[in-house]
């Protein structure tokens, strides 16, 4: 995401790390706003997607900072981050506070940086969690890999006072040289009565003009037979190209199939599951372009366009929100 600078003042006295002005924090900013038409009905819908903002900073050499705010997410307002991280040494990170686990690669993409309207199936349905803990994270070198750990509470990010008898953990592995990006992770969560287990595999390549990607997400709940197992993919790939205009100068085609197979429901109290009932099979296709403007690192504006065909089994007929969908969005980063 773009940022810019409260102040560019630079004071003239100093602390013992540096310069005051070390310690002025950025702002960054995305606005999204769409419109959709739905194909399946007679059904048109506007939205504010998202209006978020985002301040960090470090004091000194040694902590990083960082508070996350969506202040009209279709109309609501979500606290999303809030955390502070202690660099000891070169490479090791210490984060204490709210944030995404580290598991998986498209779940970690934000607002500002998505390559469609709507995000695929695994990164908003089988592994998209925020939560409150602990996370420490080394890079090695010369190779370019970063090894994650935590551990977070396993309960909704909008209450932080319950005490928890149990503990969500996850585990991840990325790399990343000359645009190729390989991934694992592992994540073991129990939101309600069982605990569920992730593996998810991701890997891409990306270039300013070509790029394309996969990834897999399995999930098991335990103790229980075939019928908890759950499988979500994706693979998409963009093209782009400069323009030569007063305003716009990139133009680019996006192309995405994903999909998740049926997952089951749970709750508090075991006797109220419906296994493999309220998350009903699916796989889409999805088409766009996305027109730019891309003036500096800290400014840039795209005109996105998409149409959605979603595939079900059995002749199932969908409403306009599962349905088929043709998406106008605008976003401005910042």
């Amino acid at each position: 995401m773009a940022s810019c600078l409260i102040s560019s003042a630079e004071p003239a006295d100093s602390v013992s790390t540096g310069t005051r002005s070390e310690y002025i924090p950025h702002i960054h900013g995305v606005f999204r706003g769409r419109f959709e038409a739905s194909t399946v009905e007679s059904a048109y819908r506007f939205q504010v997607r998202n209006a978020r903002l985002k301040i960090d900073g470090s004091v000194g050499r040694y902590v990083d900072y960082l508070m996350q705010t969506d202040f009209c997410d279709r109309g609501k307002i979500k606290i999303l981050d809030a955390w502070a991280a202690l660099k000891p040494i070169e490479g090791l990170n210490f984060r204490l506070g709210q944030f995404r686990v580290p598991f998986g690669i498209e779940t970690f993409r934000g607002p500002s940086n998505y390559l469609f309207a709507n995000r695929a199936f695994l990164a908003k349905h089988a592994a998209n969690y925020r939560a409150v803990g602990f996370r420490a994270a080394y890079t090695l070198r010369p190779v370019p890999l970063t090894l994650e750990a935590g551990a977070f509470n396993p309960g909704t990010i909008d209450d932080h006072q319950p005490w928890r008898s149990t503990l969500t953990f996850a585990t991840k592995a990325t790399y990343r040289h000359s645009g190729i990006t390989a991934s694992v992770s592992y994540l073991s969560h129990k939101p309600q009565s069982r605990r569920i287990n992730y593996l998810d595999a991701a890997a891409g390549y990306k270039s300013d003009s070509w790029g394309v990607e996969g990834e897999y997400i399995y999930s098991h709940p335990v103790h229980m037979g075939s019928c908890g197992i759950s499988h979500a993919y994706l693979i998409q790939s963009y093209y782009a190209m400069t323009l030569r205009s007063d305003f716009f100068n990139r133009l680019s085609f996006e192309a995405r199939f994903d999909g998740r197979t049926g997952a089951p429901e749970f709750s508090a109290d075991p006797e109220e599951e419906q296994p493999c009932s309220y998350y009903r099979s699916r796989r889409r296709i999805t088409l766009g372009s996305t027109i730019s403007h891309l003036q500096t690192k800290y400014l840039d504006v795209h005109l996105r366009i998409n149409y959605e065909k979603y595939l079900y089994c059995n002749h199932y007929r969908p409403d306009a929100e599962q349905g088929d969908k043709a998406v106008l969005e605008l976003i401005v980063n910042f």
